[in-house]
């Protein structure tokens, strides 16, 4: 295959959002009003109690780096999100529609439209990611899945 060709179907690497109202401060006011609906519902509040003990506000720093690497492309963020979501037993898939439908009322309330789709597009293709990761295994080749 010549180069150009191999470059054409390369994906394209996500852009930032550029917008000027798109900063670290709008993002860390959008993950707290996030976290602050997802502690009060029924299914997923219980869960981060249960991981998070007391003092929120180191979660909502590490929360508001991740998404300025997710939004501006900033590489604020250095952690390991599937390591940390696989220790969570108590989790399962369908949680992460309950966390998604949160996220995108959160976003289609604070953010314009344009901007909005943006956050939920990646959000999705996080959840998406994190819900392989944590639910779904390859076996090993010529093994049954309980050897693998």
């Amino acid at each position: 295959m010549i180069p150009a060709a191999r470059d054409a179907i390369r994906p394209q690497p996500e852009q930032p959002l550029v917008h000027p109202l798109m900063d670290r401060a709008f993002i860390g006011a959008l993950v707290r009003d996030f976290y602050s609906r997802v502690r009060a519902d029924s299914r997923l509040g219980p869960i981060f109690a249960s991981e998070i003990d007391g003092d929120w506000e180191p979660h909502l720093e590490k929360m508001t780096d991740f998404w300025c690497s997710v939004i501006l492309k900033n590489g604020a963020y250095s952690g390991r999100p599937v390591p940390a979501h696989l220790k969570l037993k108590q989790v399962r898939e369908e949680d992460f529609d309950i966390w998604l439908g949160i996220f995108r009322q959160t976003a289609t309330e604070l953010c314009e439209p344009a901007v909005a789709a943006v956050f939920v597009e990646r959000a999705e293709r996080i959840a998406q990611s994190l819900k392989l990761a944590m639910f779904y295994r390859l076996s090993a080749p010529g093994l049954s899945p309980a050897e693998s």
